[in-house]
């Protein structure tokens, strides 16, 4: 399939850093916040790393790539006008700002905290309102928390209405915007309860012959399957050169799968919360957050676990070891027949490889599930857990906005709107997609009992057709197929993408919001391929305004006929918190499924072993 994948290696990261340190042209200040593998192509068969730098003492972001066997910069620019990701680094260095500044310090004492290093400082993306100082300087707006007694808990007591903003480049605290002192929620406890049940007996899954697939470095294969593992800092877990073997042959169904954006927008009006709506891929980074997974409690079975490297912003490499964990599962029936006259039964279980990866960003903790099943269908599923952000209440009683979870505690409506990524090369790389509709057929002559149902096809012509919302009420789905390759039957062959658990956008479109994450508003949306198109709000949301990716690529408005395409799948889930959702939430799940679509002639799982 394609060209060599692997994520970078602590050592290639040490040298992509020395070259742009050497050839950069950047101030000693300058920090480094992507060195991932460059996937442009434009390297040709070199290897490269894609770097991405800021530069403090000029508020300037430089991004190009750096060719390993050259060991030289190439398409070195400084990108004007937008900020880079927030990083790790300049979270904590904020936090240390802020509870070192006297202003803030004083604030803390007049709502009864004496010891600001018991306080947690968030210094959140602060978006783009529109205001001044967003134009000019690198800014974020700080949320506070006093941490438990327990100290396993640190949003255990939110410290409502008091933010520092910082100017990230100039490492200052430009004001404290403090809307009054409301009263900090008692203390909950700690979240390691010290009594746990006892009657659960244990649950044992075992393959004592052994994993079904096969490793080797970064590819995998198993059962029809063939896959590559990779990583990027900020998308996480890519999947590369997915597809699968048919008889003889491996038919390809996408170069290139990832979690391409997410945004999580928060419901509350008032104060500072209208600024809270994280882009957690796009201002953050879903790799640098993933953490390192452990047999027996985050995944069960007979693993294998694959380690890649991220790094801080100084450039130091930073392993993470069982980064994304593989394992297979019995997934129950896969299909069965009865005669019962003959007192003949046949059945088949049905089993799926599972590739995941486990983000913690701030209070949220994000699994991301990639299944393989045996019958050719692709599944996507996220999992949400960790702590709902907890808001004070302001007198005693919740707002319009939240609702009440804790003792002195809210929590506010909010939402989880992903994006899904799949470079499409179904049997090829000239691809078309299509939507189906289902309709009651109008009674008459030709349905007399009015039971007919129609299904209606659409095929895509050009891009601003091909954006599209879920309708339950036509049990619309979209369709993906090679109208070069067909089946047996005469069809082109295809895989459908079958929407799960999902719902609209509530924000304005002409929100500040709204027009930074477009991408929300439409649950699928079909582009030409294009190597530098990978990211649906931009590639610097931070701070932009807002019009980026999508919305700016599709207003070209080019034929996806019979080409190389892209398919976009938003998945938005809304959160209006409960009770049970504190101290820590637990997991609750969306997601969709990629299933074959005439792409096979037959029930591919007809040489699955018999039960």
């Amino acid at each position: 399939m394609s060209a060599d994948k692997t994520p970078l290696t602590a050592d290639e990261i040490r040298q992509a850093v020395a070259v742009v340190r050497r050839d950069g042209g950047l101030g000693a200040d300058a920090w480094f916040e992507t060195v991932g593998l460059d996937e442009s192509g434009r390297a040709g068969d070199q290897r490269a790393a894609y770097v991405c730098c800021y530069e403090p003492s000029r508020n300037r972001t430089f991004a190009g790539r750096v060719l390993f066997e050259a060991d030289r910069l190439d398409d070195w620019r400084h990108v004007e006008g937008v900020q880079a990701r927030i990083p790790p680094d300049e979270f904590e260095m904020a936090c240390r700002l802020a509870r070192e500044d006297p202003e803030f310090v004083a604030a803390l004492a007049r709502r009864g905290v004496d010891d600001p290093s018991r306080v947690l400082i968030e210094s959140w993306s602060a978006g783009n309102f529109g205001l001044p100082e967003e134009q000019t300087r690198r800014i974020a707006y700080g949320h506070c928390w006093l941490m438990n007694d327990a100290g396993d808990n640190p949003y255990a007591r939110p410290i409502a209405n008091l933010h520092p903003v910082f100017d990230l480049g100039a490492r200052e605290i430009i004001r404290i915007d403090d809307f009054g002192a409301v009263p900090i929620p008692p203390d909950p406890g700690p979240i390691r309860r010290p009594h746990q049940r006892d009657d659960a007996r244990p649950l044992s899954i075992t393959q004592p012959e052994g994993p079904s697939f096969a490793v080797d470095g970064y590819r995998v294969r198993w059962q029809d399957w063939e896959l590559q593992v990779g990583f990027s800092p900020r998308d996480g877990l890519v999947l590369h050169d997915i597809g699968i073997r048919d008889g003889d042959r491996l038919r390809p169904l996408m170069r290139r799968a990832s979690l391409a954006e997410m945004v999580v927008p928060y419901g509350d009006p008032r104060g500072a919360s209208f600024r809270r709506n994280a882009f957690d891929t796009g201002e953050y980074g879903i790799g640098v957050a993933l953490d390192s997974l452990r047999l027996g409690c985050d995944c069960l079975g007979h693993i294998h676990y694959f380690d890649v490297c991220s790094h801080d912003w100084t450039g130091e490499p930073r392993p993470i070891d069982n980064a994304i964990c593989m394992h297979e599962e019995d997934f129950g029936i896969g299909w069965k027949y009865s005669v019962p006259a003959a007192g003949q039964t046949t059945v088949v279980r049905s089993r799926r490889l599972v590739v995941s990866s486990i983000a913690t960003i701030g209070n949220y903790v994000y699994g991301f599930f990639w299944y393989f099943y045996t019958d050719g269908t692709l599944g996507v599923e996220v999992k949400a857990t960790g702590i709902p952000f907890p808001s004070a209440l302001d007198g005693g009683k919740a707002s319009p906005w939240g609702r009440v979870i804790g003792d002195g505690i809210e929590s506010h409506v909010h939402q989880h709107a992903f994006s899904f990524r799949f470079d499409m090369a179904l049997d090829g790389e000239r691809n078309s997609a299509s939507e189906v509709n289902f309709r009651a057929a109008p009674s008459g002559a030709d349905n007399p009992h009015g039971n007919a149902v129609l299904t209606d096809e659409t095929v895509f012509a050009r891009e601003l057709d091909a954006q599209r919302e879920i309708d339950a009420a036509s049990a619309r789905y979209w369709r993906v197929f090679n109208p070069n390759v067909r089946n047996r039957f005469g069809e082109a062959v295809g895989y459908k993408l079958l929407p799960g658990a999902n719902a609209f956008a509530l924000q304005h479109p002409d929100s500040p919001v709204g027009r930074r994450a477009a991408f929300m508003y439409k649950h699928f949306w079909v582009t030409r391929h294009d190597p530098d198109e990978l990211y649906p709000a931009g590639w610097f949301p931070n701070q932009h305004p807002g019009g980026d990716g999508l919305p700016r690529w599709t207003a070209a408005d080019r034929a996806i006929e019979d080409t190389d395409i892209v398919v976009w799948h938003t998945l938005n889930y809304h959160h209006w918190p409960r009770p049970e959702d504190w101290p820590v939430q637990p997991v609750v799940y969306a997601g969709f499924h990629w299933m074959p679509d005439g792409f096979f002639d037959e029930n591919p799982t007809m040489d699955a072993p018999r039960g």
